[in-house]
């Protein structure tokens, strides 16, 4: 076994690592999600954790890791007698993101049950992890249905498998831990919420830091061994603090006053729900104990705040996580402490990190280390998105400043405006019948959802169809010798029961940022729509990219990724201007997801087109050599962007063209776009989801009536 890196030799991090240690302290804070780019130390903060845990009591042989003093009455492997446990140490499991259902809650012979009436189960990673750390690396990456069953086992401290009328439970009470890069993507909401506390991690930018993390790094690689004996005494310091915070939290007084300031700070953020609330008083509790102290102070309830509120008042996945610092000073000014009972004179300081060996300064922790949390929110807290004026308000202040005329006679460049806000949009999916990633858009067939047949199982049986495996089992009972009640079920009589659920899919948004959509009001609106489609595909699990095309190119302004608010920042600065290359824009996008069928077969894309349909230049999709070169050289730049259009067509994608073109003259071209590519073309009212245009409910493959329009 691998020697793991100390937890007391990470650099800096200060915010991540006292979040890890007040959930060592009292596990009920509930877990840690840490949040940062790649290379932050948060895996190794993580897995070093697990050693400075107390030693758990376990009886023994059991698989479940149930407490001698009180073993859990419906384990697998009791009941327990009486008798002295075995102590061993915390464990710390890890969950692969790409972990089967079997492998999280464990394995139920079903063969053996219908045969023999036994529940012949083996424990999965629940059960190892209970009374322990589970630990999701890469969290937002994880299945749907894997952060369904963690929320369950979450919120019931226990883990069900059920397979056909046969149920197995047991206890599953972990420290959960997830740490993911949110480029990638962002955290389902219910799973978020379930985190007690979260740390925005980021390196250090100061360049003696970043020598210490590379020279300690360097000394590690060259001998493990060695390196760990160097830190042993400072991990064995903050193993007997973390048993000495864990003996004195019963003590802890929270008095009426620290509750008052935490209750008014979760109202004064507006957080939903009262989980807030409880955790914020749990870490307030466990901070007062880790400082040695016996009473709550208001530092204890602000430092609470900053590491359990930010992920809370989160709306939706384009608000920066984060907390106005200023504001919650405010806030816990209006309620003064109540008087310090029974305090020491000198509390320790709550910095996790001791000096070690290898420490030279100040630049290896502390809050102003460089190697912690970012500023989180302040002033300079990126703010919502504003609303677009209203139709008779002055037009003057918001317009941008006159540019010259492009040579070529095409609209000038203009600034970026905002986007409108984001509304609710109805419902696009592709037609058929896919085998995709789950999700929440597209018919597919699925490991759950409602079941539609049986099938021989192709590999492990994980889903039992009981009625088609008794039928299969049925004319053999005579042959095989049956004498008793139970049926003889051999493994050529299973059957696999066949699902169908929801897929995500890949939504590639077209963006038309010519000038003809440049009018202020009107490009305000354009994207605010993509904001609600990127809105829905998050919601959707899908993965998003984005093109947009003006001047005379296309661009991919961002490849196809699951982090849909590296979209929204994308669309936010986005400039309008020049002609409209409409067949560039097509082209790359056919070049764009050629490239993503080789790299993600499964996954089927849904193209989303925005324009008002006008084509007013040939262009190129940008890249020498792409498909999109050999149009550009000349020709008719509508007959160009039909072609292309047919061109995606003729290779299934599905479409849909969001009509752009407003006023009292419409030329409709954007159904005639609609009807080249094979799909519907929905005006930006009608993709609202309470307006009184149609339902879109498919994307169908072909319209005859754009057809017969064009």
């Amino acid at each position: 076994m691998s020697t793991p890196y100390p937890f007391t030799a990470v650099v800096g991090q200060t915010d991540l690592r006292l979040a890890l240690l007040l959930n060592a302290v009292s596990p009920a804070v509930g877990g840690v999600l840490v949040r940062g780019e790649k290379g932050t130390a948060k895996s190794t903060a993580v897995r070093a954790l697990s050693a400075l845990l107390p030693q758990v009591d376990v009886v023994p042989g059991c698989r479940f890791s149930c407490a001698p003093g009180a073993p859990d009455p419906a384990c697998p492997d009791g009941p327990h007698e009486p008798g002295p446990g075995t102590a061993r140490p915390a464990r710390m499991v890890e969950l692969p993101v790409g972990a089967s259902e079997d492998r999280l809650v464990g394995a139920l012979d079903i063969e053996r049950a219908l045969a023999e009436g036994v529940k012949a189960f083996e424990p999965g990673l629940l059960a190892d992890a209970h009374r322990g750390i589970l630990y999701v690396d890469e969290v937002n990456l994880l299945h749907d249905h894997l952060i369904d069953l963690l929320l369950d086992a979450a919120a019931m401290g226990a883990s069900y498998v059920e397979r056909e009328g046969v149920s197995v439970r047991h206890a599953a009470r972990f420290l959960l831990v997830g740490t993911m890069n949110p480029e990638e993507g962002e955290l389902r909401p219910q799973l978020l919420d379930r985190f007690g506390l979260t740390v925005e991690v980021a390196a250090s930018r100061e360049p003696a830091q970043r020598v210490e993390v590379v020279r300690r790094r360097l000394s590690y690689e060259d001998d493990p061994a060695a390196f760990a004996t160097r830190w042993s005494g400072e991990e064995q310091d903050v193993r007997a603090r973390v048993v000495a915070a864990r003996a004195l939290l019963p003590k802890v007084r929270l008095g009426d006053a620290s509750l008052l300031q935490i209750a008014a700070t979760c109202a004064g953020f507006e957080v939903d729900g009262m989980r807030a609330d409880i955790v914020m008083a749990r870490t307030a509790t466990a901070l007062a104990a880790w400082a040695g102290r016996s009473g709550v102070r208001k530092e204890d309830v602000r430092q609470a705040a900053l590491l359990a509120l930010p992920h809370r008042r989160r709306r939706n996945p384009f608000d920066a996580p984060g907390l106005d610092e200023d504001k919650l000073d405010e806030i816990l000014d209006r309620f003064p402490d109540e008087e310090p009972e029974n305090d020491p004179e000198h509390d320790p300081e709550p910095d996790p990190e001791p000096e070690g060996p290898d420490d030279g300064g100040p630049e290896d922790g502390g809050p102003d280390g460089g190697g912690g949390v970012p500023p989180q929110g302040g002033p300079e807290a990126p703010q919502t998105p504003e609303a677009p004026a209203p139709d008779d308000a002055p037009e003057a202040p918001d317009s941008p400043a006159p540019q010259p005329a492009s040579q070529d006679g095409a609209a000038p460049e203009q600034a970026a405006v905002r986007a409108a806000e984001p509304f609710r949009t109805k419902m696009l999916s592709v037609p058929g019948l896919g085998e995709g990633a789950s999700g929440r858009r597209s018919r597919a067939r699925t490991a759950h959802g409602r079941t539609t047949g049986a099938q021989r199982p192709r590999g492990q049986l994980t889903k039992l169809h009981l009625a088609a495996t008794v039928q299969a089992a049925a004319p053999h009972q005579k042959a095989r010798g049956r004498t008793g009640r139970g049926l003889v079920v051999r493994k050529d009589d299973l059957r696999q029961a066949t699902r169908e659920g929801r897929e995500g899919n890949l939504v590639l948004f077209v963006v038309d940022a010519s000038g003809s959509m440049a009018a202020r009001q009107r490009m305000s609106a354009v994207k605010g729509a993509v904001l609600s489609l990127l809105l829905d595909a998050y919601q959707r699990r899908d993965k998003v990219g984005l093109i947009t095309f003006r001047g005379s190119a296309a661009e991919l302004a961002l490849p196809p990724t699951s982090s849909v608010d590296a979209a929204a920042v994308r669309l936010e600065q986005l400039p309008t201007g020049g002609r409209t290359p409409l067949a560039a824009g097509l082209l790359k996008a056919h070049e764009v997801l050629r490239i993503e069928r080789l790299r993600d077969p499964s996954r089927r894309p849904l193209l989303v087109v925005v324009t008002d349909g006008r084509a007013t230049s040939a262009g190129s999709t940008g890249s020498a050599g792409s498909s999109g070169s050999a149009g550009s050289a000349g020709g008719d730049p509508r007959a160009l962007a039909g072609r292309s259009a047919r061109l995606l067509q003729a290779q299934g994608v599905a479409s849909v063209v969001v009509d752009c073109e407003s006023g009292p003259v419409r030329l409709g071209l954007a159904g005639v776009l609609a009807g080249d590519l094979g799909g519907p073309a929905v005006t930006l009212d009608g993709l609202r989801a309470d307006s009184l245009a149609g339902l879109v409910k498919n994307v169908r493959t072909a319209s005859d009536t754009h057809r017969r329009a064009a």
